[in-house]
């Protein structure tokens, strides 16, 4: 979802909200109680949630499974529990 800024035209305070896109824009200032609020133009942010994304999310067929391939290949332990790492 993105976090938006927004700046009050009365009173300048300013402030960030997750919004939805689909979200209509916050018009009411908190601090003041006008509805002065507008969009302030700034670098977009955003926060990921879920489970989170792996190297093998989009991959098929003998893309899959790159870290154990290179894992056999060089002699690491790591992905067979070894390093303590997430490949565990």
């Amino acid at each position: 979802m993105p976090i938006y800024e927004y700046q009050c035209n009365a009173c300048h305070h300013q402030l960030e909200a997750l919004q939805k896109i689909s979200d209509a824009p916050l018009q009411e200032c908190p601090a003041c109680g006008e509805p002065a609020l507008k969009k302030r133009l700034s670098a977009p942010g955003f926060r990921l949630s879920g489970g989170g994304w792996y190297e093998t999310d989009f991959k098929s067929g003998e893309g899959r499974n790159l870290k154990e391939k290179e894992s056999q290949k060089s002699g690491s332990s790591c992905g067979s529990g070894g390093c303590g790492c997430a490949g565990e």
